[in-house]
């Protein structure tokens, strides 16, 4: 990543598919869904959307991510006579755990190496003996060939470990921003009766020097071909999705409630659905399904439970995994074609781990938010370079 003298060096850029890098980069690059954490707070939780006024750098996220709840439930504000409320990339343990995902992914290659070397002399045996040729001539050219690959994809995660160790260990090396205004969480907010979980951060442009917009990072969870089955399951209902070949979503436009009411395509048993997908922190793209808006009774402070306006997302009836768990709070939920539809809360679950419903807030209606407190703000940079070498 290129330098960034005033906060530490600038975050990795977003990566296409087919990558070396692809499984592990998307924690500490440009793309939507950094994982983020409080410098003084234990809590994990996932970045949303990033916005412009002028020529600052901002970001949305929830305000249960950076805020403990016994610090209270007021407005925040920052001024500048006053300590910054620090958001670094990953908390402690978050940091830990990530270091030992990398480390893992290279005792996998390592095995690799292992089998493929046991393939190698077998087939080089077999040639020497001219047994079964020319087919075992071919496979020990392919072995020889996929060992070659994944030597140098250990070189490359060796290097990446040793890069990120030294740059990230510290946690004040690893702060992004600050928090410049978070409103109280609260239910049944007027004139939409929403549930406002809301912060806002302002980020270092310096460790962003390699952003490129609202992008969604489809993640290497499922293939081009297994996506879209999900997205879209019937041969007879039109498709707009077409998976990006780099693997990387722009997001273009917001859903309007009057939208996400209406679905846009259906199920394998023919009932008209609405699919959304989302990456967050812990459980990376997702794939689940828009319910009909509902009331739903939630206690976040002492003040005790009050009915709220969410749009809950149940999982995909075909996927055995859940559409969200702890730490993916943030989330920017968005539609197929890209389009913001929702800002992830929370979620509930009965006794399995992760979410069976995960509730979200409308992004139309935390735009307007954002909007009221930030005239100006804009999700889209029309002119990337300019912005970036603009000075605040």
């Amino acid at each position: 990543p290129k330098s960034s003298p005033g906060h530490g060096p600038a975050l990795f850029p977003a990566i296409e598919d087919g990558e070396p890098l692809k499984e592990v980069i998307d924690n500490v690059s440009v793309a939507l869904s950094l994982p983020i954490s409080g410098l003084r707070t234990t809590m994990q939780g996932t970045m949303g959307p990033y916005f412009h006024v002028g020529n600052k750098l901002f970001a949305v996220t929830v305000r249960h991510n950076l805020f403990r709840p016994e610090a209270g439930n007021a407005e925040y504000r920052h001024h500048e006579s006053r300590p910054k409320k620090n958001v670094v990339l990953m908390g402690d343990l978050a940091f830990a755990n990530y270091l030992v995902s990398i480390q893992a992914h290279i005792g996998t290659f390592l095995e690799t190496v292992k089998s493929i070397e046991r393939k190698i002399k077998t087939l080089t045996v077999r040639v020497r003996d001219r047994i079964n040729l020319p087919e075992s001539r071919t496979k020990l050219d392919e072995n020889v060939a996929e060992l070659e690959k994944i030597r140098r994809k250990i070189d490359v995660f060796k290097n990446f470990y040793v890069k990120i160790k030294k740059r990230c260990s510290k946690i004040k090396q690893r702060v992004i921003g600050h928090v410049v205004w978070a409103p109280p969480i609260s239910v049944g907010v007027a004139p939409h009766q929403y549930t406002r979980d809301l912060c806002v951060v302002e980020l270092y442009k310096d460790r962003f020097m390699h952003l490129i917009g609202n992008v969604l990072s489809l993640g290497p969870e499922y293939t081009p071909f297994k996506l879209k089955g999900l997205l879209y399951e019937r041969d007879d209902v039109l498709s707009g999705f077409k998976y990006p070949e780099d693997g990387l979503l722009p997001l273009q436009g917001i859903l309007t409630a009057e939208q996400v009411k209406n679905p846009d395509t259906k199920n394998l048993q023919g009932r008209p659905v609405r699919r959304v997908l989302k990456r967050g922190f812990t459980t990376n793209t997702t794939v689940g399904t828009v319910t009909r808006f509902m009331s739903f009774s939630r206690k976040y402070f002492p003040t005790g439970n009050l009915e709220s306006i969410e749009l809950p997302i149940i999982p995909h009836e075909n996927e055995t995994g859940t559409f969200s768990k702890g730490g993916d709070s943030g989330s920017t939920i968005v539609s197929p074609l890209g389009e913001f539809v929702s800002l992830l809360t929370g979620g509930t679950n009965k006794g399995t781990d992760g979410s069976d419903i995960t509730y979200s807030t409308m992004f139309e209606w935390v735009w307007e938010l954002v909007l009221a407190e930030f005239p100006g703000a804009n999700l889209y940079f029309e002119d990337m370079a300019a912005f970036l070498a603009a000075p605040i």
